[in-house]
């Protein structure tokens, strides 16, 4: 299955650990054999994270940086570019649903070029019940859906 995974689970890459996640989730995820995509803009998020740890003296510049790095160059981790005329459209789209920009890039490279976006997002998931996001998927994409990562895992 060709999966689109959220920023979140990047994070431990660059020294930055979630509690409800398992540290090594993206490497479980690729050794299950799934095709991983992720979004461009998560390059700026995890950087944007990273910055902000290595103000606080919580992380180095090096691992931030090793981190991202070891992302950009994984042979198993597509990059979907968001400049992508029809990402940008449907991100458009979807900012009538979603509050964050970066979570409507994201969640439209996931619809654009995967079968599933893997989040642990509370308004992503949330956009289950929502009829609006419902025909715009259907359109698009019908098969796709949003799951959390013991959903996959």
């Amino acid at each position: 299955m060709k999966l689109l995974l959220d920023t979140t689970y990047f994070l431990p890459t660059i020294g930055i650990s979630i509690k409800e996640i398992q540290k090594d989730a993206l490497l479980t995820i690729i050794t299950k054999k799934h095709q991983i995509a992720m979004s461009q803009i998560t390059i700026f998020e995890l950087s944007a994270k990273g910055a902000k740890y290595i103000k606080e003296d919580k992380l180095s510049p090096e691992r931030v940086t090793r981190g991202i790095n070891a992302i950009i160059y994984n042979d198993d981790v597509e990059p979907i570019p968001i400049q992508d005329t029809t990402i940008l459209q449907t991100a458009f789209k979807l900012r009538n649903m979603l509050n964050d920009f970066i979570d409507c890039l994201i969640l439209s490279s996931a619809i654009n070029n995967s079968e599933a976006i893997i989040t642990e997002d509370n308004e992503i998931q949330n956009l289950k019940k929502n009829t609006q996001f419902h025909n715009l998927v259907a359109d698009l994409n019908p098969g796709f859906k949003i799951l959390k990562l013991t959903e996959i895992i």
